[in-house]
């Protein structure tokens, strides 16, 4: 009981009052005002992340898929020459039916090998003057073939590209790596500056109309000239598929997406040999790659393969910015990508839509890279081609045509499995120089031991440079576009593949010279091997990078200083919320 003069008793209340150091804020008697009558809060520029995920994962995927499926037949314009410039064995034509061998050994002489160990044979281009063994004169009624391998009928076979017109086969293949060469510098410089879209319509439809051309030409000369412009169409095509899908990817998502584009790229080789071997004629396998593409012409319809949202940011579209803003907000709402909110967050970069050509100039950081990127494609690129025939050069007896092609095609579909399977652990720099060591470290003891090593020995050194060779030209395209900035990532791919090109051309020179020198070949680019290895530790790290936009962003892409301590953001002794 309490007396009437004491006190009342307060309730104990659940919540202690402030501290007087923190007085609390006097609660208003008006009402609160609306949140209509709030202001919006400043909505942030976007990115390019940003640009990307506004598209949603399902069309991501989808325009990612569409971006793959063309390589399958690209294949068929870009890897077909090994077959169609493929020379069977052959000798003059002789009167009468298939001669026998006695008539054979008295109409033909003998000639000596041009190889080292080589027999020799009969002659493929000399036969005797009127049955009488005392003049020997050149092949006067043409000459017949005895194909086993790959077409019937090929450009060498249709128009006697061999003896005296051999010299046209290796003048074809510079041609046509001349074209590829062409394609990716111009085409990838219209896609800095047109668009990747229009860059993209405009190579298709240049394919369809020249890949129709070689397969009508009358002549070697025709053929040679529509052989180049295709393989610039071509080039271009491949070029601007690619950096458009690198530009549709997340950072999680760009291995992923570049591996099963090359793993297609592999099975349109494999399905190029079969169908070559179905058809047997040169110009119905051409025709079976450029007739597909007409059908990627419907990617011009809009709606079915947009421009890339990242070159977009770069340009004064501000209708297509719109569109894709307004895509965003209607998103914000159902995603629940935690990411999202992140890169909202970022500002947008500082650069202006057009390319500044001082400023490319001045940024030493981006030529040092692509510097160094060319010139590891460069020598990846070459150095291929003397794993192929080094069996056949030291040896004197080359492998057939199909070990030769599939052993190629499939250390290609390897390279890329092992790209896929470490690259995302170990880092793109680190792969990079790993493969390149293997590279040279495989030429070495090929050039060094060839005479004390057996055929296994050397067929097993020789897939194995060659395996490796591969993975690194293949991870230094992706190595560039990641580390260039988007505003001159056509243009960069460009160059790097070009540089790859230049490698290539030694290839049909060393056919033109019947590999004479090969030995000198071999020992300059494995020397170039060892200088590529050491210029690969100069390269920055992009695994889980964003991909930069501007010129600024990509000179901050730079390695970090061998002397620099690593430094914790968080100190070691923190002091803990006491409130939560």
């Amino acid at each position: 009981m309490t007396s009437p003069d004491s006190p009342p008793l307060v309730s104990p209340s659940p919540c202690p009052a402030p501290p007087p150091s923190l007085p609390s804020s006097p609660v208003p008697s008006s009402p609160g005002p609306s949140s209509s009558s709030l202001p919006a809060p400043p909505s942030l520029p976007p990115t390019g992340e940003v640009m990307v995920l506004a598209l949603g994962r399902k069309k991501q995927r989808v325009l990612i898929a569409l971006s793959i499926l063309p390589n399958l037949f690209l294949a068929f314009l870009l890897s077909s020459d090994p077959l169609i410039t493929l020379s069977a064995s052959h000798h003059c034509h002789l009167p009468g039916p298939l001669p026998s061998p006695e008539v054979l050994n008295s109409s033909l002489p003998w000639e000596r090998g041009e190889r080292p160990r080589d027999s020799g044979g009969l002659s493929q281009c000399k036969q005797f003057a009127n049955g009488s063994q005392s003049a020997v004169v050149d092949c006067e009624s043409g000459w017949d073939y005895n194909v086993t391998e790959g077409l019937k009928n090929n450009i060498v076979t249709e128009w006697d590209l061999v003896c005296a017109q051999y010299w046209l086969v290796p003048v074809e293949e510079v041609c046509f790596i001349l074209g590829i060469l062409t394609g990716c510098l111009g085409l990838g410089f219209a896609a800095d500056r047109l668009g990747r879209s229009k860059t993209l319509l405009t190579s298709l439809t240049l394919s369809v109309v020249f890949g129709v051309l070689v397969c009508v030409s009358p002549y070697p000369s025709i053929f040679i000239i529509m052989r180049f412009c295709l393989a610039a169409a071509s080039g271009g095509v491949y070029l601007t598929l690619y950096i458009t899908r690198l530009e549709l990817c997340e950072p999680s998502l760009r291995l992923t997406a570049t591996t099963l584009a090359g793993l297609v790229t592999v099975a349109g080789e494999l399905l190029l040999l079969a169908v070559a071997l179905g058809c047997q004629s040169w110009r119905g396998l051409l025709g079976a790659g450029a007739a597909p593409l007409t059908l990627f012409l419907s990617y011009g319809i809009p709606g079915v393969f947009p421009e890339s949202p990242r070159w977009l940011l770069l340009s004064e579209r501000s209708a297509d910015m719109n569109a894709f803003s307004e895509r965003r907000n209607s998103n914000r709402d159902v995603r629940d990508d935690e990411s999202f909110t992140e890169l909202d967050s970022e500002p947008l970069p500082s650069s202006r839509p057009y390319l500044s050509f001082p400023e490319l100039v001045h940024s030493r950081n981006i030529w040092k890279n692509m510097c160094v990127l060319g010139f590891t494609s460069f020598i990846s690129h070459g150095i291929s081609h003397c794993y192929s025939s080094f069996r056949g050069d030291v040896r004197g007896t080359a492998p057939s045509f199909y070990w030769t092609y599939l052993l190629s095609v499939c250390a290609g579909g390897g390279a890329w499995l092992l790209l896929w399977a470490t690259v995302n652990r170990c880092g793109r720099r680190g792969i990079l120089l790993l493969s390149m060591t293997m590279t040279g470290l495989a030429s070495l003891i090929l050039l060094g031991l060839m005479e004390y090593l057996s055929e296994t020995a050397i067929t097993v050194f020789s897939v194995l440079g060659l395996f490796s060779s591969q993975a690194t030209a293949s991870l230094c395209i992706l190595f560039t576009a990641e580390i260039m900035p988007t505003i001159i990532r056509g243009s960069s791919v460009g160059v790097v593949l070009a540089l790859g090109c230049v490698g290539r051309l030694s290839s049909p020179i060393m056919d033109l010279r019947n590999h004479y020198g090969y030995f000198l070949h071999h020992v300059i680019y494995s020397s170039l091997a060892l200088l590529a290895v050491l210029s690969i530790l100069l390269l920055p790290e992009s695994k889980r990078k964003p991909l930069p936009q501007t010129l600024a962003d990509g000179e901050q892409y730079r390695r970090p200083p061998l002397g620099r301590r690593r430094r914790d953001n968080v100190p070691l002794l923190a002091t803990p919320n006491p409130e939560t």
